[in-house]
């Protein structure tokens, strides 16, 4: 949102909908119409089923997480109730759109929407099943009273130098949000096994492919409003992140059909998605196209502000683990928790 309009929202909540009003000395005001768009990666949200084409032997009943059919019914409750509640600080209808990781098959994702957190919501999946190792893919939610899917494809992440390498597809979702079009790049980069300088030549590939994509959806629509999420298994002033992909931090620094990284000053002021060490990471990414963030609210779509919802219900609060997310296992032990990471969000805007 331009310079001017920021931190001038007072909201005002109805029913079904979240208005902005922009007081400039109080003589300027315009009501607004606001949508979420959220990420999370929600920890090995594995069914009991034994599926013989993938890794799942860990999470069966026999498996070393004794993951039992309590277990998962508890997982897949506290995995409706956190993304219901995501982006209902402005929104009661919660957010439109939510990208997930970490996800085994679509029949989790179908368990989780039938769940009756949701009330009366009745939100929609995009899924396809990917090469991955573990059996983990991407995946989104959808509420469709709020978001149109146009079209969805999923892209397949291949390194010549390591060709049995086998990691998450890139998901492209394309809708209508607000009457105007977007486009979801839903990701999970290459995990840091072996150590993050090991491992990055994995992610920067994994990014060369999102800017691919990106690049690709621009040159059909030079004003596309792109945003791209995901776990990326790095901070956002990572080489894959800033140089590869080259999402900038400052919005100064965003070139036309460049992108904006809307969570980098987040961790600079040491706000992070998951705790390492006694530290904070930011992997779990929003990034946004340049169109996007400059878009004129009064007029069209823009991007209003980022958020990482860490909640108290989401977080441990009392021992060691005291302030980071409340896991559901922690060395193969079940803290009968949420996930090891927080989701992360964006708030768009648009003037009635």
């Amino acid at each position: 949102m331009k310079k001017a309009l920021s931190l001038a929202l007072l909201l005002v909540i109805t029913a079904g909908s979240a208005q902005a009003k922009i007081s400039k000395k109080e003589t300027q005001k315009a009501s607004y119409s606001v949508s979420c768009v959220a990420f999370y990666n929600l920890e090995n949200l594995f069914d009991t089923i034994n599926d013989p084409t993938i890794n799942d032997e860990e999470y069966l009943p026999e498996g070393g997480m004794k993951w039992t059919s309590f277990k998962y019914e508890n997982k897949v409750q506290k995995m409706a109730y956190a993304l219901s509640q995501l982006g209902t600080d402005y929104v009661p209808t919660g957010a439109a759109v939510i990208g997930v990781s970490e996800i085994e098959n679509r029949g989790v994702l179908e368990d989780v929407v039938a769940d009756p957190a949701w009330g009366e919501r009745k939100m929609e999946i995009v899924h396809y099943d990917g090469p991955d190792r573990r059996g983990v893919d991407v995946g989104l939610l959808y509420n469709p009273d709020y978001f149109t899917v146009t079209n969805s494809n999923s892209h397949r992440l291949y390194i010549e130098e390591d060709p049995n390498f086998r990691t998450r597809d890139q998901l492209v979702v394309s809708g209508y949000l607000q009457g105007e079009k977007i486009h979801v790049i839903v990701n999970h980069w290459p995990s840091r096994y072996g150590g993050e300088v090991a491992s990055r030549p994995k992610r920067a590939a994994a990014a060369r492919l999102t800017k691919w994509i990106a690049d690709s959806i621009y040159q059909r629509e030079p004003k596309a409003k792109i945003i791209i999420m995901g776990d990326l298994n790095d901070d956002p002033y990572n080489i894959p992140c800033c140089e590869v992909l080259g999402a900038k931090k400052t919005r100064e620094e965003v070139q036309p059909q460049g992108f904006f990284n809307t969570m980098w000053q987040m961790l600079d002021r040491g706000i992070g998605s998951l705790a390492y060490n006694g530290s904070w990471n930011l992997f779990d990414q929003i990034i946004i196209s340049e169109p996007l963030m400059n878009a004129n609210p009064a007029k069209e779509l823009s991007y209003w502000k980022a958020q990482v919802f860490n909640k108290p219900f989401l977080t441990v609060q009392e021992g060691k683990d005291k302030g980071t997310p409340l896991r559901t296992t922690k060395s193969n032990v079940w803290q009968n928790g949420y996930s090891d990471h927080y989701p992360t969000m964006i708030y768009l805007i648009k003037q009635k």
